[in-house]
């Protein structure tokens, strides 16, 4: 199955399952190809090309599932049973072997799971505040790259008063938000 399938499939199994549970927004289900799967696929310009990802907070799967679409190994991190149960289903339906669901809280998952800082990124796409976020894997050292709204300069004003870091701002090309990229945090 080439990506485009993968793609297609996906979306179809996102609008299926979300008239059953809430996965995405139901005023995002008639824009899914630009307001989930081009805003998550614009990660795949900023990270590098052989990390682990491990996507924070995934839910319906993004960014997780279009990076591994797209060739990453992921680990999807989600606590909620019925989203880890999408989640699942469209690991066996779109064949992605490179895609591993972690049901649980991140905290966890880092506490049990050797990272290693060379080989491992950070993602998330409206999971937390960057603040919250950094509190989880800062002591990890891993680079973290995150899809933020137009809201991050005051994110990141309130996270440099508890900690020390280095980022770099990337403009969205699917709206009026950023991608953050975060390479040291002390």
């Amino acid at each position: 199955m080439n990506n485009k399938a993968k793609f297609d499939l996906y979306a179809q199994m996102l609008r299926e399952w979300s008239s059953r549970m809430n996965l995405v927004a139901p005023s995002t289900l008639d824009n899914i190809y630009t307001r989930h799967f081009a805003d998550s696929a614009q990660l795949a310009d900023v990270l590098p090309a052989h990390v682990s990802v491990i996507d924070m907070g995934t839910g319906a799967g993004f960014p997780g599932v279009v990076l591994a679409i797209l060739g990453w190994h992921v680990v999807a991190i989600e606590s909620i049973g019925k989203k880890v149960a999408f989640l699942s289903a469209v690991k066996e339906k779109l064949q992605l072997d490179n895609l591993e669901i972690y049901h649980g809280r991140l905290e966890n998952y880092i506490a049990n799971n050797a990272i290693d800082k060379n080989k491992t990124v950070f993602t998330a796409r409206a999971f937390a505040p960057l603040v919250k976020i950094l509190d989880y894997v800062a002591k990890t050292g891993c680079q973290i790259f995150l899809l933020k709204g137009r809201e991050i300069p005051a994110e990141i004003e309130t996270a440099k008063q508890k900690y020390k870091f280095d980022y770099e701002l990337v403009p969205s090309r699917t709206g009026d938000g950023f991608i953050i990229i975060i390479k040291k945090c002390r």
